[in-house]
């Protein structure tokens, strides 16, 4: 794990005053052992390729089988396909330098990758909040649930998730375009993040502090509590049922309130500190958490348990069979 005291201090003033505009950044990864990593590969690909295919998985299955052509499944495929995308946004490049040994990444391209990676991070937040809000109106109003959770209304919840991550992105890695980067530019990290990216900066951070704070705090915070006051209202209702029923609306939850307990946990754990107290080797830590294992996990914790996906798999399965035969 990189030690972020053996780095020299990016905010000394000789490195600010002397040190030249820089052009790229120097990922140091998991290990500041320099060379190639290759043992970071087999960390990796068995769980992007777990990841990817899984949600790609997921998304066939949704989109072949009529019996999955329900609101709640819409959102769980939506979920898949920004799933699958996050993790190939940081996943195949940390494969590719660990594998060569070549870590350098243009400023710009290191841009590009914070902005796409926290435009499906941040969808994956707020379509989880959706997935809260069709679990609520299933289970509280269920004689509404067809109109609430119309096909057009599904489709405007998801566009709205991707509009509203896109937004948060851009103000966020437009206030990283304004700040000053001289001299030391080796990051302690195996992707371009948010705290290291600020760590490096020979600029004041106070106002990408107090964004990800106030902004980021609103977009990541407001989902986790409108799912919390969501599922204390879906407890308060099932609680008066019969109890099967009860256990029906808790295997219905349980996986996705895991998933939401794992992300948030990570994220929070993360970003919502502040920058002089941020630790380097933890931040890789909850990152590889949220990045790479959450995506990758998801199919499998909440989506292919569920009986109604297993039994598309077999009817697809079946329909193969068949078809060989002819």
């Amino acid at each position: 794990m990189v030690d972020p005291a053996a780095l020299p201090s990016p905010h000394s003033p000789m490195a600010c005053e002397n040190g030249t505009e820089i052009s790229e950044f120097i990922l140091l990864g998991l290990s500041s052992r320099p060379g190639p990593q290759p043992f970071l590969v087999l960390l990796f690909l068995p769980l992007y390729v777990a990841g990817v295919l899984g949600n790609s998985l997921m998304v066939a299955l949704i989109t072949l089988d009529p019996r999955l052509h329900s609101p709640m499944y819409f959102l769980l495929r939506s979920l898949s396909v920004v799933d699958a995308a996050l993790i190939s946004v940081i996943v195949p490049q940390t494969m590719v330098q660990a594998l060569s040994g070549h870590r350098a990444v243009p400023f710009h391209a290191c841009l590009a990758q914070f902005f796409f990676f926290y435009v499906f991070g941040v969808s994956d937040t707020l379509l989880l909040a959706a997935m809260a809000l069709d679990r609520y109106v299933a289970i509280c109003d269920p004689l509404r649930y067809p109109a609430v959770m119309s096909p057009r209304v599904c489709r405007r919840l998801v566009a709205s998730c991707l509009g509203l991550a896109a937004l948060h992105s851009a103000l966020h890695a437009g206030l990283l375009l304004r700040l000053s980067y001289r001299g030391e530019n080796r990051l302690p990290h195996f992707f371009c993040d948010h705290q290291p990216l600020l760590g490096l900066s020979c600029s004041s951070t106070q106002v990408n502090e107090a964004a990800i704070f106030f902004e980021g705090g609103l977009v990541i915070l407001g989902p986790f509590l409108f799912i919390a006051a969501t599922y204390a209202r879906i407890g308060w209702v099932v609680l008066g049922r019969p109890a099967s029923e009860r256990r029906r609306a808790f295997s219905t939850c349980g996986s996705h309130l895991t998933m939401v307990a794992l992300f948030y946990g990570a994220i929070v754990g993360v970003y919502f500190q502040p920058g002089a107290s941020y630790s380097a080797p933890k931040g890789v830590v909850f990152s590889i958490m949220y990045t790479v294992i959450t995506p990758a996990s998801n199919p499998f914790v909440y989506s292919l348990r569920n009986k109604d996906v297993q039994g598309a798999l077999r009817r697809l399965m079946g329909r193969g069979r068949r078809s060989q035969r002819v």
